[in-house]
């Protein structure tokens, strides 16, 4: 064979592990029905987040590496986007959350969080935004309008979701770079629930803002490394998830100005079996409680609520991922009380990095490997 036959051999196999996947649906069951699974894509190098295009334009994948690509809703998968910031890709870190602006359709910009370098090899979570140009090929004018300070990651803990609540404002949940003290330092972003307005400027009511010696852009503190964010559509307030240490992942409400006790308060022990040297308790005087909490951590990640009429059974649930049990969780909801769990998909052995509800009513999920998936779940009902 001529080495010109070769050529598009070797092209078509490059571009396999991106095409679309025709695997046949898959049922699981589930105390509300037949649960039913679709591989939309595959090939995505440890996808971490998705964002919904308007208009059945698809949607927009982070691939941790580095890459922000979008994908059909037919699950054809695009090339890497250009115009994407240069990440940090080790360990943990790399290409983030990614989130559209509530005013897309009349600015096309897009939120980008990432993993960004420092000058001493440490690296420290950032945001950016840039436009998604007419043709969808790249994002123009990308700058970035924030910067976790100072830089302290050697490659954990970055955090970081991305929300907008109704009124516009940006929230950020950031981790705590594995440095545990930080999170209860009000002179750095570590460990913190962030609020700025769309470009970056930091709003006058703020809780500490104007004060001495305070990050003004901290909205709440004390966390420990946030994996999943969303807005409740039926109160509009945040609801953010973290990872506890061995034991004690929680969900909380951030509260303007209120500390969430890492590393003073935790339900967890460290990974060498030994309690967490500044821990005083579950439970500490001043401290927010968490919200729910789980005593084994699920390495929880990712989160969405339920809010479409399509599949009842699913009506006010919130799903999480979960990155070590390998499950969709299902939370129960009666108003904020969450009042019965449900772990689903365990059967798939996959780690669920995130969760997101799609137009259309299916959950749409992100499995974290090298040779990562897009799933569309939905009951038969």
């Amino acid at each position: 064979m001529s080495a010109r036959t070769w050529i598009p051999i070797l092209l078509t196999a490059a571009l396999l592990p991106l095409m679309t996947h025709a695997a046949p649906e898959r049922d699981f069951k589930s105390e509300e029905g037949t649960v039913k699974v679709s591989t939309l894509a595959e090939g995505l190098r440890n996808p971490w987040a998705l964002a919904f295009l308007p208009d059945g334009k698809g949607m927009l994948v982070t691939e941790r590496p580095g890459n922000l690509r979008i994908v059909s809703a037919e699950g054809k998968v695009g090339a890497p986007l250009g115009g994407v910031p240069v990440v940090w890709a080790q360990g943990q870190g790399g290409l983030l959350d990614v989130a559209l602006s509530p005013t897309f359709k009349q600015d096309r910009w897009v939120y980008l969080s990432f993993a960004e370098a420092g000058e001493d090899g440490k690296a420290g979570t950032a945001v950016g935004r840039g436009r998604l140009s007419a043709d969808m090929a790249k994002l123009e004018d990308f700058s970035v309008i924030f910067r976790q300070q100072p830089k302290l990651s050697t490659g954990n803990h970055f955090g970081s979701r991305l929300v907008f609540d109704r009124d516009g404002f940006l929230f950020i949940a950031l981790g705590e770079n594995n440095q545990r003290p930080t999170a209860q330092d009000l002179d750095k972003l570590q460990g913190k629930v962030v609020r700025i307005l769309p470009d970056g400027t930091v709003p006058k009511d703020n809780p500490f803002a104007g004060q001495q010696n305070v990050r003004p852009e901290i909205w709440s503190f004390g966390h420990r490394n946030q994996q999943g964010a969303a807005l409740n559509p039926w109160t509009g307030e945040l609801w953010t998830n973290e990872h506890g240490p061995r034991g004690g992942d929680e969900i909380n409400l951030p509260k303007p100005g209120k500390n969430y006790g890492w590393p003073i308060a935790t339900h967890g022990i460290n990974y060498s079996l030994l309690p967490i040297p500044e821990a005083k308790g579950e439970h500490v005087d001043g401290m927010v409680d968490p919200h729910h909490v789980w005593e084994k951590s699920p390495a929880i990640s990712g989160m969405a609520f339920y809010d479409n009429p399509r599949f009842k059974p699913w009506d006010h649930s919130l799903f999480i991922g979960a990155l070590l049990s390998q499950e969709l969780i299902r939370l129960q909801l009666d108003g904020d009380k969450v009042v019965h769990e449900e772990r689903l998909l365990g059967e798939l052995d996959a780690r669920i990095r995130d969760v997101r509800v799609g137009p259309d009513g299916y959950l749409y999920l992100l499995t974290d490997a090298e040779d990562g998936q897009l799933l569309k779940v939905g009951l038969d009902l």
